[in-house]
């Protein structure tokens, strides 16, 4: 039986991290794609809903925080995970719709 693993798709206006991360998924067999901010990513689930997301909470445009929200509601299917800086801890932060969180460090 073959190894099925979800879409990714990665929001993250940091085109460094976002190309990091692509790569690194990539090369451990996952479909990925990869949104500079929450319009683009919202454009992305419409052609095609992800597994999971991996979203900055803090960018411009749509922040995470609004992209997860709208997630949340029209995409309750979809796994989330939050990241930024602006938090620490392994849990996720209050007011965040996420289902796990990642701290970035700072830089």
């Amino acid at each position: 039986m073959r190894d099925v693993r979800p879409e990714l798709l990665i929001v993250d206006d940091a085109l460094p991290i976002g190309m990091s991360l692509l790569g690194m998924l990539t090369a451990l067999h996952n479909a990925v794609r990869v949104a500079p901010d929450g319009f683009a990513a919202l454009a992305e689930i419409r052609k095609q809903i992800p597994g999971l997301i991996l979203s900055e909470l803090n960018m411009p445009g749509m922040s995470g925080f609004e992209l997860l929200s709208v997630v949340r509601l029209r995409f309750p299917s979809i796994r989330v995970i939050a990241m930024g800086s602006a938090f620490s801890g392994c849990g996720v932060p209050a007011g965040v719709a996420a289902d796990a969180f990642y701290p970035k460090e700072a830089h």
